[in-house]
């Protein structure tokens, strides 16, 4: 491996160019430790200082993980989100078997907070108001992949069964159909890229110069009135969006009037 001193490109990104198309070609897998900096330096003949500009590129973009005293390693797969909070439904409103193979979400907390702006708005209620929250965090074998919290109005979770610290052993929304004795019809789905919080940085193991994909789910009865509002947080360089869709047929133009005639 060898760089090119006199190409426009900077040494760090022609490293992070070689170094990214031996972990695609699988010279480095997923978990796998690189050599060390002062290491690379030496196979590439370049200062340290250039090795470690490199790998904070690379972590910004979310192909490597260090590990403070043990390394740098290959960070695990990229996180697919298919369909958005779709997947949550399942094809048959249940579970979505491939999600849950490939992801464990944990419950972190149940409690009282209030409610963040763009949760409140959601709702149509005054910023701050106490509201239920569970808070959860996703993870694959080797990393959080995503940090999210489901709110409820006070007034319609107290003394049901979302105020307890468990999991359900099936979809929140269905246990919340059942809490609530109401229906989720339909959902909108927001998502927007910004900087992640100090938190949010610090669970999902990225710089606080990474930036993260926000998406905020608002789930409605047959009212159109929110029943849930859910917020997600996924590692914006981890994270790919797919959305399958069928395009549909081209429809022939309507006959011409029969009565109107070209002159």
């Amino acid at each position: 491996m060898t760089i090119n001193p006199g190409a426009a490109e900077f040494p760090h990104r022609q490293i992070a160019a070689q170094l990214k198309e031996r972990i695609r070609r699988g010279d480095w897998q997923p978990g796998e430790r690189l050599p060390s900096i002062p290491a690379m330096a030496e196979m590439f003949g370049v200062a340290k200082q250039t090795v470690q500009r490199t790998v904070d590129q690379l972590r910004v973009e979310g192909i490597l993980i260090t590990k403070p005293g043990s390394g740098t390693y290959v960070r695990g797969t990229r996180r697919r989100l298919n369909r958005l909070a779709r997947g949550r439904y399942g094809a048959h409103r249940g579970y979505h078997a491939d999600l849950a193979a490939r992801y464990r979400q944990q419950l972190v907390a149940v409690g009282r907070e209030p409610a963040p702006p763009e949760v409140a708005d959601a709702f149509g209620i005054r910023d701050g108001t106490d509201m239920l929250v569970r808070r959860h965090v996703v993870r694959t074998d080797d990393a959080t992949v995503e940090v999210g919290a489901s709110w409820f109005r006070l007034k319609d979770a107290t003394g049901t069964s979302l105020e307890r610290r468990e999991a359900f052993g099936r979809p929140l929304y269905q246990e919340a159909e059942e809490a609530l004795a109401r229906r989720y019809a339909s959902a909108t789905d927001t998502i927007s890229a910004r900087q992640p919080s100090r938190e949010e940085a610090e669970i999902l193991q990225i710089r606080p110069d990474t930036p993260v994909l926000h998406l905020l789910h608002v789930a409605f009865d047959e009212t159109r009135k929110p029943i849930e509002v859910a917020q997600a947080t996924w590692p914006g360089p981890m994270t790919t969006l797919t959305e399958d869709y069928r395009i549909p047929a081209p429809t022939p133009d309507p006959d011409p009037d029969p009565g109107f005639a070209l002159a």
